[in-house]
């Protein structure tokens, strides 16, 4: 494969997302085993000063223009494309967020090359990338290699948020910035309003020490009581994932994953979640990830640092009493 390898550095409100610095290991992983160059390419309006902060790459380009100012994926492709059409890289890579969604099949249409979305790794074999993709909510996994009927073509894959440490893609390292002049349509066909913020709710995840953490495994409202139990014996709050909140039984500030919270506890335990990536974008940066879920393939174990096979209806109570019984013998030691 030749050409650069280019990842989408995604940015919002002034700021460098985190999947950004995930996606530019992931591609200096990909771009090394290749040997060719990673290139981050910026969109913005007066946003150069944040390229200073894609060091992990080997260069920048800028795409600065007041159309940009907000990511409007419409708006951002047609950017793109015309910076791309001049660098044909090897492949593209681009978050799958909330913002940047849609942006990478977006470019894939407009200049003919294969997609491939719902990737949480890529790997390379024999000089090509196969991307390791998750979907249906992680109930399917497939390897898939990016190629026409006739042979292998310059690809878009879109990245889910965790397939790498956010951390391991920050440096301070100064890297060539080039400016890239684009020419945008004077209006554009969406334009934001404004932005709602999530209403605040009694409990802050963001600031708990321990979350426990809820899902369809626990089957019923009811038996939440015994999830607030463990919960009060570690001195944290319950929290779920996205069908638990869909069904009510928690109030959506306790929601956790794409369209909820990033938490970031000491303690996260996952209970009866199936580890879907959005969820896993919301906690993957937990200290301690503890999972119980029955089926031993659940991608939760994936990023879990402890796991438990069982039903959690069976395991709560046990771990709620040996939570208690330790904590009585160190109050009488």
């Amino acid at each position: 494969m030749t050409g650069n390898i280019c990842v989408l550095a995604e940015q919002w409100k002034g700021q460098i997302s985190e999947v950004t610095y995930e996606l530019l290991v992931l591609g200096r992983e990909v771009a090394d085993q290749l040997g060719v160059p990673l290139t981050a390419i910026l969109t913005g309006f007066r946003s150069r000063d944040l390229a200073a902060r894609l060091g992990a790459a080997d260069s920048v380009i800028n795409i600065d223009h007041p159309l940009l100012a907000e990511v409007i994926p419409q708006t951002c492709t047609d950017a793109l494309v015309q910076v791309l059409t001049g660098t044909r890289p090897g492949a593209v890579l681009v978050p799958l967020t909330n913002i940047s969604l849609g942006i990478g099949t977006l470019i894939g249409a407009r200049m003919g090359l294969p997609v491939v979305n719902f990737c949480n790794d890529l790997k390379v074999t024999d000089g090509r990338i196969e991307a390791h993709c998750v979907m249906y909510g992680g109930k399917i996994e497939a390897i898939v290699e990016a190629r026409t009927a006739s042979a292998l073509q310059p690809a878009v894959l879109g990245i889910w948020p965790g397939a790498r440490r956010a951390d391991n893609g920050r440096t301070e390292r100064a890297v060539p910035v080039t400016d890239a002049a684009v020419v945008l349509e004077g209006t554009q066909p969406i334009r934001l309003s404004k932005y709602i913020e999530p209403e605040a709710g009694g409990v802050d995840l963001t600031k708990q020490d321990v979350l426990v953490a809820v899902g369809r495994g626990i089957q019923d409202r009811g038996n939440l009581s015994m999830a607030e139990d463990l919960a009060n014996a570690l001195g944290g709050a319950v929290c779920g994932s996205r069908p638990v909140i869909d069904q009510g039984w928690l109030p959506l500030s306790r929601q956790v994953g794409k369209s909820g919270l990033t938490v970031k506890p000491k303690v996260y335990v996952a209970l009866g979640i199936s580890g879907a990536p959005e969820h896993i974008e919301g906690m993957k940066d937990s200290r301690l990830i503890i999972a119980v879920n029955s089926d031993p393939r659940a991608p939760i174990f994936n990023v879990a640092h402890y796991g438990i096979v069982g039903d959690v209806l069976e395991m709560l109570p046990a771990l709620t009493a040996a939570i208690e019984a330790r904590k009585a013998a160190g109050q009488h030691a």
